[in-house]
């Protein structure tokens, strides 16, 4: 077939055959051409339409294409959808190319490789991550392309997936082999994040090879010097990450030019449930930025400011020192307004730093980029001045380490036209004076348009042909026109070009050799201007790191502003961050729930916690009285301490924890095919096999998704062993309905009794939103009922027949039922109970092992 296919289509299938895996985006001109298979893909998923062209084939091969000026909009629906797209680029021009133009593929787009700022979220990282297994420890290196982030870590398979949850990763890349040793893993993170996920060469993984690769590309001897040598398994998932770069990449990845080593251990543990839960990035509803506590956060003037805030509520710190280096920068910063003002007006005027280095090294930055980047570092010497008289530790850094990059702003400044286009190629970039010979041609061709100028004039003296005009097209140059009724005029030394129908088209000799000088110049000059815009492009690309230092100190400038604008706004207070284990609140407030509230006051609530007396709270209350807001409350007061932010308090203690857990609210997997019940016991077994005693736990009505006695077995054992310092001793706001569980406090060191307080009226109630000492006597839910606005006649029967329960014996038999150490079963059913419990390992029994007997054992005793 290949014999009968015509040159360009031979070549188009060459190259098609090295990336079968992609949608292969063809420069044929001004267009991106497709062919058969990806054509026909392409027009169904572009809404395009799909033709044909003549191949040397019987059959016209299929043909779709989109414009190369609009390219990025079709090429992100195509990257949403799943699809990677390689660009092939003429390598030459095609006037001057002998035979087919030449062409290859330049780049490689897939989901996780993005740089164009149009496909990307601004204030989003868009992380490409790879993955090596090593028994239970997994190699972790992440890399975002578009800014020049790359990190390496290892973590343990039990908090992979969390990590994983945390980076949002838009594409994973792992061994080509982890498809076979590992399908049930990559089903959980396919169906857990989302993911694209690419497998890859097996050889890249190698720990020779993945070392070899790493330095050599961040040209180094050694990697101690990065704090990584000896993460073996973290070296592999590395070096593989910059072998698939380069390859889909196809540049130097110059500013890809330092590793990041960092350890989960050293921040706060968010497991993926918890970080739902408290809605710190997204609602659970609306999946939606807006009523989340980063919208809260969020008042950063930058890109890259928006990006590590992020960053910094998903990782909170457990470092008391650092802190504290943060708040106290926060601190200083709300104390002085003028600052805050000054700060603001240069920060706004701040583009995207880290993007911009990216696209120059990329060497995708057009002129208008670089007058953006001019105009950025021209604010930073105004921003370092403001700084000059900070006190407190990071702000002192920021100022004294601050690069103006004043050297990078006079490159452009005096090379660069102040508003030039956005095409780089045809002209009007380069200032006048900056180069001696781009001024000569721009002289000759100012002096030849002036020339031809006054052509125009002369000529028509000469003639005294009126109408006469020099005009220009770009198929025959210049010319003289002069209309039909004058041609007895026409002198004998014009020569004719061109016949319209009421005028003829003359050139004189003089006319072309002052075209020709014009034309000349012209060209000339748009290839000298296109050189020298590379050339700056690349003396700029030479200074990436410098720029990247700049954006990063920017950046945390931006976010210490972002969180004390944010502090100075809503009346917040700087906590007293230790490690004493202590978390003290005094008018606490929900910080997203109060600015919510459009009709009512938020009602501040206290919290103590401690490892010793206080360190289980068991609060009762009714539905709607505030018990899950106010344990989400305490959690995020917990989290916005430890990463380095005010808080919405009157004043806090916050001992540091290095785990927050939250089992709050229903969750059904029912696509997996699991209850609301088996996945809250799964949530809470892993609360109970991972939580320390410097953990903070939050769990929400355990229990409730099964029968009575079950729930409230269930619910007892787990605060039973929570409160065991031997098991966990953990600090725990524990909700529930199950008033039983207030018996504890008597029973165990560290329960205490609180509850919601209600104001009650006749048969209605009024939620004060107060949380007290003490326990509910009364569940209230008829009332709640009512409010919730069920029908009246549903309302006055449920009284009836909760009347009619509460006179009745099995009522209280249950209301009388009292838990102890010895459990009492049915004759019929001991002697299988007890075999049962004579199988059970009490020593290596998991927390949710026991749960599982228990609720069998529970199901036997209930057993016809």
């Amino acid at each position: 077939m290949a014999g009968n296919l015509t040159p360009m289509m031979q070549q188009y299938l060459q190259i098609k055959e090295q990336h079968k895996d992609a949608l292969l985006f063809f420069r044929l001109g001004d267009f991106y051409e497709l062919f058969f298979e990806d054509a026909i893909t392409a027009s169904k998923e572009l809404e395009i339409t799909l033709t044909g062209r003549d191949c040397g084939l019987e059959e016209r091969a299929p043909m779709c294409g989109v414009p190369y000026h609009s390219v990025e909009g079709y090429i992100s629906r195509l990257i949403e959808k799943g699809y990677k797209v390689a660009i092939c680029e003429q390598l030459e021009d095609p006037s001057k190319a002998k035979g087919i133009v030449k062409r290859d593929v330049v780049r490689i787009i897939t989901p996780g490789t993005l740089v164009e700022t149009s496909m990307l979220d601004e204030k989003s990282n868009n992380y490409l991550v790879s993955l090596c297994r090593g028994g239970e420890i997994w190699g972790l290196s992440i890399a975002d392309v578009s800014t020049g982030e790359f990190l390496i870590s290892e973590v343990k398979y039990d908090k992979l997936i969390d990590e994983l949850t945390r980076i949002q990763p838009s594409e994973i890349i792992i061994d080509e082999t982890m498809e076979e040793r590992e399908p049930e893993f990559l089903h959980l993170i396919k169906k857990r994040l989302d993911v694209y996920v690419t497998p890859y060469h097996s050889w890249t993984y190698d720990k020779g090879t993945s070392y070899k690769r790493l330095l050599r590309h961040f040209h180094v001897h050694s990697l101690e010097g990065y704090g990584c040598a000896h993460m073996s398994h973290g070296i592999c998932a590395g070096g593989a990450l910059i072998e698939y770069l380069s390859e889909t990449q196809k540049n130097a990845l110059q500013h890809i030019n330092k590793i990041q080593t960092y350890h989960v251990d050293s921040y706060m543990v968010l497991d993926f449930h918890t970080r739902r839960n408290l809605e710190l990035i997204e609602t659970m509803r609306s999946k939606q930025k807006k009523g989340s506590l980063l919208w809260l956060l969020d008042q950063t003037n930058t890109a890259m400011g928006g990006r590590l805030l992020k960053n910094w509520i998903q990782q909170p710190l457990t470092d008391v020192s650092k802190i504290n280096r943060r708040l106290d920068a926060i601190e200083e910063l709300t104390k002085d307004q003028f600052l805050m003002e000054a700060l603001k007006e240069n920060l706004t005027l701040v583009y995207d730093l880290e993007r911009l280095a990216s696209k120059i090294c990329y060497g995708t930055v057009n002129a208008r980029d670089l007058i953006s980047l001019k105009e950025s570092v021209g604010v930073l010497p105004g921003i370092k001045n403001s700084l000059a008289g900070c006190t407190s530790d990071l702000l002192k850094d920021i100022h004294e380490n601050l690069d103006t990059l004043e050297d990078i702003y006079s490159l452009i400044d005096e090379s660069i036209m102040d508003n030039p286009p956005i095409t780089i190629k045809e002209g009007n970039v380069i200032k006048d004076n900056f180069n001696e010979q781009l001024d000569h041609y721009r002289k000759a061709l100012t002096e030849g348009k002036n020339w031809i100028a006054s052509l125009e004039l002369k000529e028509k003296e000469q003639t005294d042909i009126k109408t006469l005009k020099v005009g220009f097209n770009k198929v025959f140059g210049y010319y003289i026109e002069v209309t039909k009724s004058h041609l007895d005029k026409v002198p004998d030394h014009y020569i004719r070009k061109q016949t319209l129908v009421n005028a003829e088209r003359y050139i004189t000799p003089e006319l072309k050799e002052v075209e020709e000088d014009i034309l000349g110049a012209e060209e000339k000059s748009m290839k000298l201007e296109y050189e020298l815009f590379t050339q700056i492009r690349s003396n700029i690309a030479e200074q990436v790191k410098r720029i990247q230092n700049s954006a990063n100190r920017i950046a945390l400038l931006d976010v210490l502003w972002s969180l004390a604008k944010v502090a100075l706004d809503n009346g917040y207070t700087k906590p007293i961050v230790n490690n004493d284990g202590i978390i003290h609140i005094a008018d606490g407030r929900h910080p997203v729930v109060e600015k919510t509230l459009s009709h009512e006051q938020f009602v501040p609530n206290d919290t103590y916690l401690d490892m010793d007396e206080n360190r289980i709270m068991i609060i009762t209350g009714p539905n709607m009285a505030g018990k899950s807001t106010y344990m989400r409350q305490v959690a995020l007061i917990v989290l916005m301490g430890q990463i380095g932010s005010f808080v919405p308090a009157q004043k806090a203690t916050i001992g540091v924890v290095d785990r927050i857990f939250t089992r709050v609210g229903a969750s059904d997997d029912l696509a997996a095919g699991q209850s609301t019940f088996m996945v809250e016991m799964s949530e809470v077994a892993n609360i109970l096999n991972n939580a320390t005693p410097n953990s903070l736990l939050i769990l929400d009505e355990i229990g409730r998704g099964t029968s009575t006695f079950d729930g409230l077995s269930i619910a007892w054992a787990v605060v039973e062993y929570i409160c065991d310092n031997e098991n966990i001793g953990a600090k725990t706001l524990f909700a529930t309905h199950y008033h039983e569980l207030t018996k504890l406090e008597g029973q165990y060191k560290g329960v205490k009794n609180y509850r919601v307080a209600v104001k009650e009226y006749g048969d209605d109630i009024i939620f004060l939103r107060k949380i007290i000492k003490g326990s509910a006597d009364r569940s209230f839910g008829i009332q709640v009922a009512k409010l919730a606005g069920l029908p009246i006649p549903v309302v006055e029967r449920a009284k009836i027949i909760l009347d009619e329960l509460e006179k009745s014996d099995a009522h209280n038999v249950v209301r009388q039922h009292e838990f102890s150490h010895q459990l009492t079963f049915f004759d019929k059913n001991s002697a299988e109970i007890e075999t049962i419990l004579k199988k059970v390992d009490i020593v290596n029994t998991t927390p949710i092992e026991a749960l599982n007997i228990l609720n069998e054992l529970v199901d036997k005793i209930n057993d016809d």
